[in-house]
């Protein structure tokens, strides 16, 4: 399944709804071990290729039926036409951005990138049931991750 995306943040929202519309019709529930994590994901890569790219993307998920085997994986990936890499950047305590990836990083059990085209493929996998590796609190500032001081910025 794949949307595709405008440069606009309000495209974060419809995004969003779209994913939500899917683990639906997938028979996935919200109250499930996946919760609303997939969402948080979605969020996080749309709203990165929307502000730092300026440039149309393609919002893809992969999420098994209700029915898969319970360690199916669901994978969420957004190809950009930027060419550069998620690059390390530092977010102070009270920066008001700047931590997208390190709350995927966080939330993710694995996630990374690949050049696709002209542009660049963004993605991250959630194992079916899994819980989160860190408390999301320490991509915003809560605590510390394995990235000391430093959050990502996928442009």
């Amino acid at each position: 399944m794949q949307l595709e995306i405008r440069p606009d943040p309000a495209e974060v929202g419809r995004a969003r709804r779209w994913a939500r519309s899917r683990r639906a019709r997938a028979g996935v529930k919200a109250a499930q071990p996946l919760g609303d994590t997939p969402l948080r994901l979605v969020s996080e890569l749309v709203t990165n290729a929307v502000v730092h790219t300026g440039r149309p993307a393609v919002l893809r998920l992969c999420l098994p039926a209700a029915g898969d085997c319970p360690s199916a994986t669901v994978r969420v990936e957004v190809a950009d036409g930027s060419s550069r890499a998620p690059v390390p950047r530092c977010a102070g305590d009270d920066a008001t951005g700047g931590r997208g990836l390190a709350l995927v990083d966080c939330l993710a059990d694995r996630w990374g990138w690949s050049h696709e085209g002209a542009g660049k493929n963004i993605w991250c996998e959630l194992d079916r049931c899994s819980q989160p590796r860190e408390s999301a609190a320490t991509a915003y500032g809560g605590g510390r991750s394995a990235y000391e001081d430093l959050a990502f910025e996928a442009v």
